[in-house]
């Protein structure tokens, strides 16, 4: 019995566990099998395994009249690069804005569409470069973000919009951001004729701050590493490597090729994604947060109904390593807040709390190397009620090594420091980790 005798249910059973390039050969086949091949229900299943989508669309996000036309047209935008590698790009990308989608609309509207391959060769003569294959194809889903820059002749502050995000203590703020190819073209070029070491070893910038404060990465086209500035950057050329480069597969065949890049926004996209960095609100400006809120680097503690979170992120743009005493910088993130059922001491239960005193004990590796008592935090004495937001604020702290720890107390008065109404007790800090992380973001 040849196949022409079997049904036409039959036949789209089979088509449905063939791989798209030999669905494409049965076309060749007959009439009848070119109709079947054809069928647009067999292809919305294929372009959901392959690429995850569900609407008839480009790469570009532009609508197509059919799923076999979209597939088409994404296999042909990207012939050139091996196609395992194109789908795990995508899945990156998807991840990350699945989350912006839900939690960050305003940055995801900054992301550029896709660069084409005339802007990335342009990139590439311009600046004497061979970008990475992963770095290709990541920018060709998206030509960074299109984001205000601080600007001091026209006072223009930044944007906090940047998708990578930041942090703030007392004066320094950062929000990183990707920069679209041609301004990668344009720092690099400027950054480069002070710092000729960056051009011979074929560096490109491809994220910053958008705030006062520099914060800098560079990625190296020779060995697929991303690298971020250090305080020394301009002086002594050091640079800290921002992923693990045992991950690093640069030299292997196209497929298996991950560059820093790659698992950088991998890693940045999972951490979205499990709550582990969150977005962070003040009045109307919004941000992503970089100070980690999940365990282990999210410490958490509940004493007398007051709990308080701590964690740490290292600075590297402060990072000063010839500096052998406050070589490392963290700044530490405190959130403290007083649960439902108040402040009970001693069995009596009170409406409010407020702080009075901290005590902060801080460790290089295993050893003390500060023992902190003072009034108030950030010159602040904050009352914590039911039902309040957290109360915020952020610090920092040099240490000689990269690893460490914090731990501590805080001491508060039930009711108000002018009103107390029961005896002051201890509120824990537990221990958090100060450490030089594998990804630096």
């Amino acid at each position: 019995m040849g196949l022409e005798s079997v049904g036409d249910l039959a036949i789209h059973v089979i088509l449905e566990k063939l791989e798209p390039e030999d669905i494409a050969r049965i076309c060749c086949v007959s009439k009848r099998f070119r109709s079947l091949a054809c069928d647009d229900v067999l292809w919305i299943k294929i372009c959901f395994d392959d690429l995850a989508l569900t609407q008839p669309v480009d790469h570009l996000g532009n609508p197509l009249p059919s799923f076999k036309e979209t597939y088409q047209s994404w296999r042909e935008s990207f012939v050139m690069y091996p196609w395992s590698l194109v789908k795990r790009v995508k899945r990156c990308w998807d991840r990350i804005k699945t989350w912006l989608t839900n939690n960050f609309p305003e940055a995801e509207a900054t992301l550029c569409k896709g660069a084409s391959e005339a802007e990335i060769q342009e990139l590439e003569n311009v600046l004497k470069v061979n970008l990475p294959l992963p770095t290709r194809i990541l920018y060709r889903f998206h030509n960074g973000q299109e984001i205000a820059k601080a600007d001091l002749e026209t006072n223009t502050f930044g944007s906090s919009l940047g998708i990578i995000g930041g942090y703030s203590f007392y004066s320094h703020l950062v929000n990183v951001y990707l920069l679209p190819l041609s301004q990668v073209i344009i720092e690099t070029q400027k950054i480069t004729r002070d710092l000729g070491f960056l051009r011979r070893s074929k560096y490109v910038l491809v994220a910053a701050s958008s705030t006062y404060n520099d914060k800098l990465f560079f990625l190296n086209c020779t060995n697929g590493q991303l690298y971020v500035g250090t305080r020394d950057l301009s002086t002594n050329r050091d640079l800290i490597p921002c992923v693990p480069h045992n991950l690093i597969s640069y030299e292997l065949n196209g497929e298996q090729q991950q560059d820093a890049m790659l698992l950088w926004l991998e890693e940045h996209g999972r951490r979205l994604q499990h709550g582990i960095i969150k977005l962070h609100e003040e009045g109307n400006d919004k941000s992503i947060n970089l100070f980690p809120e999940e365990t282990p680097l999210c410490s958490t503690a509940v004493t007398n109904g007051v709990q308080v979170r701590a964690s740490a992120l290292v600075i590297p743009e402060l990072i000063d390593l010839q500096d052998d005493l406050e070589k490392y910088l963290f700044a530490y993130s405190i959130r403290m807040s007083l649960q439902p059922q108040g402040c009970i001491v001693n069995g009596r239960t009170f409406s409010s709390c407020q702080l009075h005193w901290r005590h902060w004990i801080i460790r290089a590796n295993d050893i003390v190397v500060s023992d902190v008592n003072g009034e108030a935090v950030i010159g602040m004495f904050p009352l914590l009620r039911p039902g309040d937001k957290e109360f915020v604020y952020q610090s920092c702290t040099p240490l000689p090594t990269p690893s460490g720890s914090i731990e501590g107390s805080f001491t508060f008065v039930p009711g108000r420091l002018a009103d107390p109404r029961g005896d002051p007790f201890l509120a824990t800090v537990a221990r958090f980790p100060l450490q030089l992380p594998d990804y630096i973001f």
